[in-house]
């Protein structure tokens, strides 16, 4: 699987957004119950937001982008898209620590 940084570039302000951000929000939701938005949020000072995805393919995140609702709805001015490949820092030395110890099997 690949993880993928998105950043939207936002040509309204958050009010200009406000009617398009309940069907936002819910797919955003939907797609981290799924797994698939690892994390997502505004960057703060900035008219922007930062969201990770881990996705098998850029085809399948492009599918994936087509489909939100900012996007559908023209308030997305423009979006970054860089494939990432973390390998350091704490979240993932836990995800390797939660990969080799068998569950049940946790230390404390």
């Amino acid at each position: 699987m690949a993880k993928f940084v998105v950043e939207f570039e936002y040509n309204v302000d958050r009010a200009g957004r406000e009617s398009l951000h309940p069907a936002h929000a819910e797919n955003l939701y939907r797609l981290a119950e799924k797994g698939v938005l690892l994390l997502g949020g505004p960057l703060v000072g900035e008219n922007s937001g930062l969201l990770v995805y881990e996705v098998a393919s850029r085809e399948e995140l492009q599918r994936l982008l087509d489909e939100e609702p900012y996007v559908k709805g023209g308030v997305v001015a423009e979006i970054r898209v860089r494939e990432w490949a973390p390998g350091k820092g704490s979240w993932i030395a836990a995800l390797n620590r939660s990969e080799t110890v068998p569950a049940g099997k946790e230390t404390h």
